[in-house]
């Protein structure tokens, strides 16, 4: 298992194939000097992403990390990825599904493609998020098959109950979630995007 901050990873999933964990971290907010963390993340992604990404061979994680062209490759490359998020600390799951969708909806109206599909796609969203509490290691899961612009995403509390799940299938909707989390210099957690561009960087260059 990989910890990360003590929420044990594991370090390969099976959806449809096997995928990798590529990259991990964790979302925090500092109040009064004080670290409040929230969640920790881990990135599954196919392995075969490698050769989407060979112009990139030879470059170091510190520089993938700040290249926002790189993770648009990451984004649009045709194979599976997962992204595992497991509560750190309590919180509604009201809050998430409210803070998901505003960051997709700046998104998407920056890019001009708010509409009524993309609105009614969010508001799914965060109904199946308002009824959700999370307790601390609830898991909550987004799965985007490679050649479907769809996204599941399930949640579990505590790992007993099977998760419950929804599907969205708003390409936009579905294109600024994985943004928000996998998408460079503007993605929600920081130290994933490093994770991430350390892991592979290492990758290319074997």
């Amino acid at each position: 298992m990989v910890m990360v901050d003590d929420i044990p990873f594991p370090p390969q999933i099976t959806t449809t194939k096997p995928l990798s964990l590529l990259g991990h971290g964790i979302t925090d907010i500092e109040i009064h000097f004080l670290q409040i963390k929230f969640t920790a993340i881990g990135v599954y992604i196919d392995p075969v992403i490698l050769t989407h990404l060979q112009k990139w061979k030879g470059k170091s994680g510190t520089d993938l990390a700040e290249d926002d062209d790189f993770f648009d490759s990451i984004i649009s490359a045709p194979v599976d990825k997962y992204l595992r998020i497991v509560a750190i600390k309590e919180i509604k799951g009201s809050q998430y599904g409210v803070q998901l969708e505003s960051s997709v909806r700046d998104r998407l109206a920056a890019d001009d493609k708010y509409e009524e599909e993309e609105e009614a796609a969010l508001e799914q969203i965060v109904e199946f998020f308002q009824s959700k509490y999370f307790k601390k290691d609830s898991v909550i899961t987004f799965s985007f098959p490679a050649a479907s612009n769809f996204v599941e995403i399930g949640f579990s509390s505590e790992g007993k109950e099977e998760p419950k799940v929804i599907k969205v299938e708003n390409g936009n909707v579905v294109e600024m979630i994985k943004k928000w989390y996998l998408g460079g210099t503007t993605a929600y957690s920081p130290s994933t995007i490093s994770s991430l561009a350390n892991t592979l960087s290492l990758e290319l260059s074997k």
